[in-house]
């Protein structure tokens, strides 16, 4: 597949968001129960915000995948059997949760809790929403697997705790290494799905051949033209144009910064006591996870590429 960057930076941009609000959620709860000292008030509505600004950017990213812009609010209109419409209902509905969640600890208002445990269960619809949109494919092997919602939702959950760690390291040092410790958890269990998906899929025997393709039975067939000089809709959106030798050094770069690295600045933050590592943590694995989208998209070989080979 071509991987189109607003895509890419929407489904990012979702995950890093519905992580933040997750780990707000989560430490408010074990707060309420007594398992850790509460932050202070700043530090949920300032996550909120940082949760709805990720969240707002990634919804304006999916703006510039349109080719009207004008018709998105067709898209809700299949929300009956298409994922992409029930998400683009799901999505709206979780930053109103995430906006008031925010303004009611900055306005210090009761039932925070409450508030957070609907947004968190509309937070885990939004991910499985997304995720569905490229598991539920079946003809694409590589996407229709029950570890790409796993990935979805560990990787926007690690990004996401990773960002809640340095933000508590400015705002409240005493949660830091809860925070801190979540991020290097999920994010070296996010490493293992992860290898347990290109190694699935690394060993996938397509369902077709070419001779399926084009009904030819015969036992040696070669391309050598499409019967036209250009390009079409089917060869720039289904090929990426990119050699094995890019696609591999693609993989070993997110492994690195999307876990390895990340994993380490965390370590080395907390120890030292360093926001700086812990910030430099959340840049390096964004980074990582943008290239870690770029090759899910890229790694999908549409069965329509049996055909449409070459442009000669």
């Amino acid at each position: 597949m071509n991987p189109a960057f607003s895509v890419i930076f929407l489904t990012t941009l979702l995950g890093a968001g519905q992580g933040v609000f997750l780990a707000l959620f989560v430490i408010e709860a074990r707060a309420a129960a007594g398992l850790l000292t509460a932050p202070s008030v700043m530090f949920y509505w300032m996550g909120s915000a940082i949760a709805l600004a990720l969240l707002a950017a990634g919804l304006l990213a999916s703006f510039l995948h349109l080719g009207h812009p004008e018709r998105a609010w067709r898209a809700a209109a299949m929300w009956r059997t298409s994922w992409l419409s029930r998400e683009v209902i799901v999505l709206p509905a979780f930053m109103v949760a995430v906006a008031g969640y925010g303004w009611a600890h900055w306005q210090g208002l009761p039932g925070t809790l409450w508030l957070g445990a609907a947004g968190a269960a509309i937070c885990l619809g939004l991910f499985l929403c997304t995720a569905m949109i490229y598991a539920c494919i079946k003809f694409l092997q590589e996407w229709a697997t029950p570890l790409t919602l796993v990935n979805f939702v560990v990787l926007g959950c690690a990004s996401g705790v990773t960002l809640a760690t340095a933000l508590a390291a400015v705002l409240d040092e005493a949660i830091t290494g809860i925070t801190g410790a979540w991020a290097i958890a999920l994010t070296c269990t996010g490493l293992l799905t992860r290898a347990a998906s290109l190694w699935r899929n690394a060993r996938l025997k397509p369902r077709s051949s070419l001779q399926t393709a084009i009904g030819v039975k015969h036992p040696r067939i070669v391309q050598k033209a499409q019967g036209f000089m250009g390009g079409s809709f089917n060869t720039r959106e289904f090929f990426h144009d990119r050699t094995p030798g890019a696609l591999r050094a693609v993989k070993w770069v997110f492994l690195a910064c999307a876990f390895v690295i990340p994993v380490l600045l965390l370590a080395a933050g907390l120890a030292t006591a360093v926001p700086v590592l812990l910030a430099l943590a959340c840049a390096v694995q964004f980074g990582g996870l943008i290239a870690e989208r770029w090759f899910f998209f890229a790694q999908a070989n549409h069965p329509q590429n049996l055909y449409y080979q070459a442009v000669s």
